[in-house]
């Protein structure tokens, strides 16, 4: 499936968990030093495609999140502000907004399961000492998608990818070029659902692709993080 075809939809619907992600930085969550809009490194802060107006956002509202490395959105028509009413058109209706403070292990219900264009964002600090971080989406018991990020394993650092369907752990997918995450420091990470694959993104860089193994989206009904991690927000929401 082309990207750009990921990246053609009509509304954005948010659901939040935690506050502002930065100190006097909208509700969005963004990356320290940037813009209102979570655009990557070299990009401007509004992106189009190529030979398109520039995206109108909703009064008082941050623009539309987009993929690392991609152009953003072509025009839309102006929507109403926030608060007060707005056209809903995805899975998720307004804002959910969970407690400030984010517990681990922390649990986040999916009550309209997983869909082509979902994103989710992460944001938070491996802990000084951490061995692992656990990322699931979860089918009931099964584990749809396992990210495992492991900082000592037989000395080497690596992120274990897999699935578990009916007790069962499926291939793990280990190789990667990089290991984005550090012992101590904070970190934005990105999961988007597509049609036929998670993608995923870490500080503003794409990193992974895993193949869906559970075709029925749908289905997925939990996000769970634990292990070495503070949480400082996490969101989904429907990409444009």
């Amino acid at each position: 499936m082309d990207l750009s075809d990921a990246l053609d939809f009509p509304q954005q619907n948010n659901q939040q968990a935690g506050g502002p992600v930065w100190p006097g930085q909208p509700a969005n969550p963004i990356w320290p030093g940037q813009p209102a809009n979570p655009t990557w490194p070299g990009q401007p802060a509004n992106p189009t495609w190529p030979g398109q107006p520039n995206q109108p956002t909703w009064p008082g509202q941050p623009n539309e999140p987009t993929w690392p490395g991609q152009p953003g959105q072509p025009g839309q028509p102006t929507a109403p502000g926030w608060p007060g009413p707005a056209p809903q058109t995805g899975p998720y209706g307004a804002p959910i907004q969970a407690p400030k403070a984010l517990t681990v292990p922390f649990d986040l219900p999916l009550q309209n399961g997983a869909f082509n264009k979902m994103l989710i964002t992460i944001t938070g600090e491996v802990k000084p000492n951490a061995k692992s971080i656990t990322i699931n989406l979860n089918r009931g018991h099964d584990i749809v998608f396992h990210l495992n990020p492991r900082f000592n394993e037989s000395g080497k650092q690596v992120i274990v990818r897999n699935s578990m369907i009916g007790n069962k752990w499926g291939r793990e997918e280990r190789e990667l070029p990089s290991f984005p995450f550090v012992p101590g420091k904070p970190f934005e990470l990105k999961i988007l659902c597509t049609d036929t694959e998670f993608k995923v993104a870490v500080n503003k860089s794409h990193l992974l692709e895993f193949k869906h193994r559970v075709r029925e989206l749908d289905q997925i009904r939990g996000l769970s993080i634990y292990n070495d991690v503070t949480l400082n927000s996490v969101n989904v929401e429907t990409l444009q």
